[in-house]
Order: C-alpha cells, then structure tokens, then sequence
C-alpha cells in the first residue's frame, strides 16, 4: 500500500513525540513493504526553534521525505496559523497528495496546513492521529496564559497572554467542516478521545496507544539498577512541572534527578540549580545512552502539570523495565493503571513518599520492573500496536466497500 504521512515537525527538524512516532511509524512500513511519504514544514521548525540544531541525522531509510521551504520563510507557517489553511503551501501540498496513495495520516498539522489541509486528502481511507489538544486549544495543550493547566476556557485572552496571535477561525465552525474530510480520529488514550468528543468534535474517535521503537529487549540478569537515582525525559518547560520537581529535589540531597532534554528553560535551570551536586541535566541524547539511562534508573518521573495525551517516554521506560511515577494529568496515568508499573500522584507530598518508598526496597523496584517489562509486551509493542492500526484502515475499506479488509498488509 501507498501511505502519506503528513506533519508539521519530522526529524530532524523536531522537538520529540509526535515526530518521533512519525518516524517509527513509517520506518515500520516501510520494513513491512510498503511505499511510504512524509510530507513537513521546515518553515515551522525554523520559526519556532530556539535551541540551536538536534542530535538527529537525516538517514536513507526508505522513507520519501518532502521538506517544505517557502523562499518567504516564516510567512508561509504564519498564514497557516492565522487563517487554518495551508496558504503559501498549498500547491506543493495538492501536488503530493494527488500521486494516489491508499491511506493519508495526518498528524501534527498545526503549522503545515491547519484544518482546511486536511479536505486536500482525497485518499480511499485518510486518518488523523491527535499527538496534541490543537484541535481544542490555541496553546496546543490546555497551558494558561504560560502559567497554569488550563481550568475553564477562556481562549482569546489565554492567546494573548501566551503571546500567541489569536485565531479568529477557531469561531468559525472550521475544524467540524474539515474534519468531515477524515474518516477517523485515533486518540493515543481514553482521555484524549473523550476530551475531544467533549469539547465538540463531531466524527469518529478510536483509542490508539502510541508505541515506540525503543525496545532493548528482555533485560540481562545483574542489570546494575541505582536506587538513589530518577531521571526525567522530556522537554525542559514549564508545562512539564520540570520546576516543581526540581524544587522538590534541591531538598532531598540523598536522592538524584536526571533531566535529559532540551528546552526553553534548560538555560535558565542549569544556572539556578548549578549548586546542587545532586541534580545533572544532559540534555538530548542518543537512543543507545536513553536506553542506558532507563535501565539504571530508580524510575522514571513524568511530572507534568498540562494533561498529556499519553506519555510516550513512559513507554519507553516500560520497554527498558523502567517504573514511573507519573503526575495525575491526562492521558499517561492509564498506562499505570493498565500495568500497574508504578505510581500515579496527585502532589509533591505525594511524590515524595513515592520516592523514599521505592529508593529503599529493592524489591519493591525489582517487582515493578518486572510489571513495566510486561506491560511494555502485553500493550504497547510495535507489532500490537500495528495490527491494530491495520484494524482501523481494514474497517474504514470495508465500510466503504473497498474490498474484503484485508488489502492493509502487502502479500
């Protein structure tokens, strides 16, 4: 089959999860002999980026990658977020789309077309994966005036404060009139589904649970583990509650914090917590030193104060047989509850204990270890989480009385 995958972000023009789940996903089927094209704006990257170049590499993996760069540069991204089209894009756009592939998944669009790209389709069976609230939210991710998660809406003025140029489509019944273009929605958890149907979207949303393709395998016996030490993967912003959880541990001098990540605050922490011997920030690096990171982790810390709409790195940390404590916001705290690999908290007081209790059992760590490895196996392997993303395309050809289904996976 002929996939299009279509993204704001892709490495190595990117900031993480949704991008890198792009790339997953299309190295993947490619792998299983399809023809695959991703289609982003480097515009955007450029626009919004602010820390310098990424550790990712362009690689010849298979994959057709289409790099849109307007000669206007930031222009074509700005239109595009002002008036919820694809703009200065446009043409390029049609012109991909119309090589007559089988299946088109959007993804980030944000900056790339908006809501008017996705009626640009056309394809037998087209998809669109919600990495984000944009379809809900100015701010992407229910982040108030760069300050609070988000308690009731309040959008216009949130986008002001946020220095966000205010979109006036968002009122205009556009995002329902695109949407109509899309035969399916798939949410990476419950809690984004229905936080999507909720806030109005009118078409057809499916739980879809991300995967990654950071999978060291079983892990070896004597795997050397620190208790005394927790790590935090993710982008260094506020959203992320990366500064409460430093706070939290200039005070616990016997127990160390790992923050790997880029952001716009990584600066700022570095300086302010420089004096702490027990707090190290390393910002990005390379899969095989996350892996090792994982592994020789008490657990993994995912403190975020914005709901997410999964928690991709706690994945990761399941695949390595890493635990997590994660914040009760959003979507990540179903990947606890359906493994039972670790701790779901409410507040630092909370966290605190959680820590103390699972630094000093070694049991205890080994125990839920143990779970997150399984958990990783029994839900969110690649494979599972293929045969599923077949399933919906094999349900969508068979509504429209496209064949029998069974047209997703190449003979």
């Amino acid at each position: 089959m002929r996939f299009c995958m279509l993204s704001t972000f892709y490495p190595p023009h990117h900031f993480g999860g949704d991008a890198t789940y792009v790339r997953a996903l299309s190295r993947e089927l490619v792998r299983r002999g399809h023809h695959v094209e991703v289609v982003y704006c480097e515009d955007s990257f450029n626009t919004v980026n602010r820390q310098g170049s990424t550790l990712d590499t362009v690689i010849d993996d298979g994959i057709v990658v289409h790099r849109l760069k307007s000669r206007f540069g930031m222009l074509s991204p700005l239109i595009t977020q002002q008036t919820g089209q694809p703009g200065l894009k446009r043409s390029a756009l049609k012109e991909i789309l119309s090589k007559g592939f089988d299946v088109v998944n959007f993804h980030n669009i944000s900056l790339l077309g908006g809501p008017g790209i996705l009626k640009l389709s056309g394809a037998p069976v087209t998809l669109f994966t919600l990495h984000e609230h944009w379809l809900l939210c100015p701010t992407h991710i229910f982040w108030k005036n760069k300050q609070r998660a988000c308690d009731q809406p309040q959008c216009f003025r949130c986008s002001v404060r946020s220095i966000i140029p205010p979109q006036l489509w968002r009122y205009t019944g556009l995002i329902n009139r695109s949407l109509q273009a899309v035969d399916r929605l798939l949410a990476p958890s419950r809690f984004t589904a229905d936080k999507h149907l909720q806030g109005g979207v009118k078409r057809d949303v499916r739980v879809l649970p991300l995967f990654s393709m950071l999978d060291p395998g079983e892990p070896e016996a004597g795997t050397q583990v620190d208790l005394q030490k927790f790590v935090y993967v993710g982008r260094v912003t506020a959203s992320k509650g990366v500064v409460p959880l430093l706070r939290l541990f200039s005070r616990l001098k016997t127990l160390k914090l790992e923050l790997i990540g880029d952001g716009d605050l990584l600066e700022q922490l570095k300086t302010e917590y420089a004096e702490y011997r027990n707090i190290r920030f390393t910002g990005a690096v390379e899969q095989e030193v996350l892996v090792k990171q994982y592994q020789n982790a008490c657990a993994l810390i995912l403190p975020s104060l914005a709901p997410e709409t999964f928690g991709l790195t706690v994945v990761e940390a399941f695949a390595c047989g890493t635990p997590v404590l994660v914040r009760q916001a959003g979507g990540s705290s179903e990947l606890v509850s359906t493994t039972g690999a670790g701790y779901v908290y409410h507040h630092d007081e909370e966290l605190e204990h959680h820590l103390h209790r699972i630094s000093k059992d070694q049991d205890l760590r080994r125990e839920l270890g143990r779970k997150a490895r399984k958990g990783y196996t029994g839900h969110y392997t690649t494979g599972r989480h293929m045969d599923a993303y077949f399933g919906h395309i094999a349900e969508i050809q068979r509504s429209k009385g496209l064949g029998d289904g069974r047209l997703a996976e190449p003979t």
